[in-house]
């Protein structure tokens, strides 16, 4: 049973609202139509009041452009196109992720496989991947993990085109730690596969992702299996739930860090632990630090703005 967010009533100005929602997402070069504007404001749909009315009236000023349904406050019609193609995109690559995700489900200690990144916005460009991000058992993510990379670099010749597996956590820690902007959006936006009981914990434990899109629900799990754990899941998860399981869990982690620290050896520290947070319950590897780049864009368009 879904439960939703609490969410405080607090003053709000729907105008600026809506251009903050315009501004984060055209940083990806994004246009929304007027329900996505809804759906992403920090505003409680009751303070927007006639959404159609003040769109229009940003339009009037020149403040906003609408082409068709879509709302952007730059004058640049190629979006639209752009991100209807991406869609059209999304569409032929989400069953692909559907069988990826079912794959990935059947490996040991995996409990639920969600799609992030641009695929769970509905949106993929040419040489976008295909990111999850995947709940396991407590103790057992590193060893998962490892099992999953081995998979990958073996029989799929490391190629990330449908497997970019780049986060995870486990079912114990299924809280986000990092909380801003970038990270609620992703989180709110995380399209589960498998593991319906696993999204319904996780959107409980992320309550205050969801309380910055007041008018955002959680996405609907009837239709999202909870995984089977097969014959030969339960044989293996039996056999690595001893101490040497625990043991190789534990020297996967250090493995995989000390790997890390060679590679991205010019990172600072705390960059690193930011971009690549290696914990025994959480593992993101974002050597980009995308996040970072996003948010200090944001700030900037903000302050430029106000």
């Amino acid at each position: 049973m879904m439960h939703t967010a609490t969410v405080q009533s607090h003053p709000c100005s729907a105008r600026h609202a809506l251009l903050r929602t315009l501004w984060y997402f055209e940083l990806f070069q994004h246009p929304l139509t007027a329900a996505e504007l809804e759906r992403f404001s920090n505003c409680l749909k009751s303070e927007l009041g006639d959404l159609e009315e003040i769109l229009q009236e940003l339009v009037a000023e020149g403040a906003v452009f609408q082409f068709g349904a879509y709302f952007q406050t730059k004058n640049i019609p190629a979006w639209v196109e752009r991100r209807k193609g991406f869609n059209q995109r999304a569409d032929v690559i989400l069953p692909t992720a559907r069988k990826m995700a079912g794959l990935i489900s059947a490996f040991p200690f995996v409990r639920a496989v969600f799609v992030s990144g641009s695929l769970s916005k509905h949106c993929m460009a040419p040489d976008s991947d295909v990111d999850f991000f995947i709940i396991t058992t407590s103790r057992r993510l590193w060893l998962a993990r490892t099992l999953l990379v081995f998979f990958k670099k073996v029989v799929l010749f490391n190629s990330h085109r449908y497997f970019c597996i780049n986060y995870f956590v486990d079912t114990g820690h299924l809280e986000i730690e990092d909380k801003n902007l970038f990270t609620a959006t992703e989180t709110v936006t995380l399209l589960p596969l498998y593991g319906r009981h696993w999204y319904e914990r996780f959107y409980q434990a992320n309550a205050w992702a969801w309380a910055q899109f007041p008018n955002l629900p959680a996405r609907p799990t009837e239709q999202v299996p909870e995984g089977q754990r097969s014959f030969l899941k339960k044989t293996w998860e039996f056999l690595l739930s001893s101490p040497p399981g625990n043991w190789l869990d534990l020297w996967s982690m250090r493995f995989t860090v000390w790997y890390w620290r060679r590679k991205f050896r010019d990172m600072d520290n705390d960059t690193f632990d930011r971009a690549l947070k290696s914990r025994r319950h959480v593992s993101k590897h974002h050597p980009l630090y995308f996040q970072k780049k996003i948010l200090d864009a944001f700030a900037e368009r903000v302050a430029r703005e106000s």
